[in-house]
């Protein structure tokens, strides 16, 4: 996009002349003239020609075109372009700004440089770095909260419902927890967590957000040749209201709609570690 904009700003300072002839559109089409994005054009159409002093040697633009038009190229001033889009497959179209509009709206983009900066106490040129350095701490903060939820989750806070303690079911450790507004992204982290509490056994966390119901189930390395996490979600899922679920033998994940399920999605885990 770049290029683009650089190219069409030279040719714009070379200020070469344009050139407007009125012809049949099959002879616009023969004569090289390019037809954009498919749209109607009448039986006699203009072609503009611009881009070189010399328009008899090869132009560097050709197009049938029925707008308003300038004389020469550096009557444009200013080419900015400000956005692109997907036309088709392989096809984009490109969205500029040209002469005083331009220039607004690099003002505009200016002036919102200096409000931003203001915001952040720095000065245009600082302001880059200052986003990055607040971009780091709001990612250290995120790190810092997501450890604490956690913690207070395994310390019993935030649990409802499901046992919270580690039960014995036929020899095998299992620890289950439902936390009300807990982060789904979150759950796997605790899920490991538990697994090395526990040692060897099975982990069954569900997330409640809104209704629905986020599960990830971790079964500790020497027990995933009897029982599969994947195996264990696709049960608790079925009882969420959910299809699917999937991961590893050690870990996995699925969801569903039905959150005030969690309950018995917990208790379904239950037996299927006891069967």
């Amino acid at each position: 996009i770049e290029i683009i904009e650089q190219i069409v700003n030279i040719k714009i300072r070379e200020n070469s002349p344009v050139e407007t002839r009125l012809m049949s559109r099959d002879e616009a089409v023969e004569s090289g003239a390019m037809a954009l994005f498919g749209e109607k054009y009448d039986d006699e159409v203009r072609v503009l020609t611009m881009g070189g002093e010399d328009l008899s040697d090869k132009p560097f633009s050709v197009e049938l075109c029925g707008g308003t038009h300038v004389k020469r190229t550096g009557d444009i001033g200013l080419f900015k372009i400000i956005g692109e889009s997907a036309v088709s497959a392989g096809v984009r179209r490109i969205e500029g700004l040209t002469g005083q509009g331009a220039l607004k709206y690099l003002n505009e983009q200016e002036q919102k440089l200096f409000r931003s900066a203001q915001v952040l106490k720095t000065t245009p040129d600082d302001l880059e770095q200052a986003v990055l350095r607040l971009a780091n701490e709001k990612k250290s903060l995120e790190h810092e909260a997501s450890n604490l939820r956690r913690q207070l989750a395994m310390g019993g806070g935030g649990a409802s419902g499901a046992a919270s303690d580690t039960k014995d079911i036929g020899g095998v450790k299992f620890t289950a927890k439902v936390l009300d507004g807990f982060p789904p992204k979150d759950l796997k982290p605790m899920v490991d967590d538990l697994k090395k509490r526990l040692g060897s056994g099975v982990v069954a966390i569900i997330a409640l957000n809104d209704g629905t119901a986020s599960l990830v189930v971790g079964v500790t390395d020497d027990l995933t040749a009897k029982f599969s996490a994947v195996d264990l979600v696709k049960t608790g899922v079925e009882i969420l209201g959910g299809k699917g679920g999937g991961g590893r033998p050690d870990m996995a994940q699925g969801g569903g709609t039905n959150g005030a399920a969690a309950n018995d999605a917990v208790s379904a885990i239950e037996k299927a570690l006891a069967s």
